[in-house]
């Protein structure tokens, strides 16, 4: 599409009722960081399938009036889009908080506006894998793998709690379990040493939002890990199988048991990518995983900096040089070391982040950046990174042409590739 035809999309709002319009004159704007401005036409895509438009509470729709140039708040409801994985975004919903607005919930609030008959967001596809879509999937195919599953270890308390992730809580990792397709979750860990600002299993009471999955109860043995596995690989020619999930604390925590099932796994003839989910905080088990048959580890990082990683990640008994070494420490023995970054525009993307996120994939020899978007309140965060000034924002395009400079074989994507 040239920059002709691009469209440029009005605001977008809600009404007491919760049904949206869009406004007749004011054009939708979008957030990034602490600016507001217009969407940039090559930033905006077609609301994808499987996204969804979310409502905020007590927050004013923002839009900006193209005769005077100035943002113009309205009485009616905010409106931002979630957009499916294998998108990130490149620009927040903008709006005006009212007085007594409760925290927002834990997704991430992409600018959403309408134009030539459809929905418009701030967006760029940066995975074009398929695992996570489920549009044509009937829910009876994934209650019928869930049984059989059950069907074949009913003694199995990990089995038990993935089919309750899959059928109650509607994860997408437990549905390819249940399907018997692409990556299966083995959550471990009932213990977190971080207290990250939007963890998805754990949050005090006076956080202002709940949690968005429960977190497991039990810690499984090496055999139902490995049960699981087996299960998996038998029904998968390109199986991955991920520690460290939404519905855990830190995998590293149980490293040795993660070990014990690994080992045991390879041992039986299994194949496939081992990967584990991690906050990085236990580099020393990096040499004893690998020789387990390990493949590869995915580090979640908000920043590559000391101060904004402490700010969001909170760190209980590790350090954020511990992230750093065992970064490096997995290259050295051989692994394939993906970042999750999470990812914000007007923060993610500007100049002091990008260096030292560079300096990190050039001076380890990182293979793969995961794009993530950070699933937390804007404000919330933006107040978290309050008294780190990052400089003015780039963009997700530059921001990505920029740690390709030097063809490093960096790679980008969305979700955990499959290595063999």
């Amino acid at each position: 599409m040239s920059s002709k035809k691009r469209p440029r999309p009005r605001l977008v709002f809600a009404d007491q009722s919760g049904q949206i319009f869009d406004h007749p004159d004011l054009l939708m704007l979008c957030r990034r960081g602490r600016e507001l401005g217009l969407p940039k036409p090559d930033e905006l895509v077609a609301l994808p399938p499987e996204s969804e438009c979310l409502l905020l509470p007590h927050r004013s729709a923002l839009g900006l009036d193209p005769d005077s140039g100035r943002a113009e708040a309205l009485d009616e409801t905010a409106v931002a889009a979630f957009v499916c994985p294998g998108y990130t975004l490149t620009g927040v919903a903008a709006y005006q908080t009212r007085d007594r607005a409760p925290t927002l919930p834990l997704f991430a609030y992409g600018a959403v506006g309408f134009a030539d008959g459809r929905l418009w967001v701030c967006a760029k596809r940066v995975d074009a894998d398929r695992r996570q879509k489920f549009s044509n999937i009937p829910r009876r195919r994934i209650e019928n793998g869930a049984q059989r599953l059950l069907a074949r270890f009913p003694e199995n308390r990990l089995v038990r709690h993935l089919i309750g992730c899959a059928l109650t809580n509607g994860c997408p990792a437990a549905k390819n379990l249940a399907l018997g397709r692409f990556e299966a979750p083995l959550p471990t860990s009932r213990t977190c040493n971080a207290r990250c600002l939007g963890c998805l299993s754990l949050q005090p009471e006076d956080s202002g939002f709940p949690a968005t999955q429960r977190r497991i109860e039990f810690t499984p043995t090496a055999q139902e890990i490995v049960e699981i596995m087996s299960w998996h690989e038998a029904r998968e020619k390109r199986p991955i199988f991920s520690f460290g999930q939404g519905c855990e604390g830190e995998p590293l925590t149980e490293a040795e048991l993660l070990a014990e099932a690994i080992r045991k796994y390879r041992r039986e003839g299994g194949t496939g990518t081992v990967n584990i989910n991690t906050n990085g905080s236990r580099p020393a088990a990096m040499p004893v995983l690998a020789v387990a048959g390990l493949t590869s580890i995915r580090v979640s990082l908000n920043s590559a900096r000391k101060g904004p990683y402490e700010a969001y990640h909170r760190p209980v008994g590790y350090l954020f040089e511990d992230v750093l070494e065992t970064v490096a420490k997995a290259k050295e023995v051989g692994l394939f070391v993906s970042l999750n970054l999470l990812y914000f525009p007007g923060f993610t993307d500007t100049e002091a982040e990008m260096e030292a996120l560079d300096n990190l994939v050039r001076g380890a020899g990182v293979d793969f950046v995961q794009l993530r978007n950070l699933n937390l309140d804007p404000e919330l965060y933006m107040a978290a990174m309050a008294r780190f000034d990052p400089g003015p924002a780039m963009g997700l395009a530059n921001f990505k042409k920029r740690l390709l400079a030097g063809d490093t074989g960096l790679k980008f994507g969305y979700f955990n590739p499959y290595l063999g």
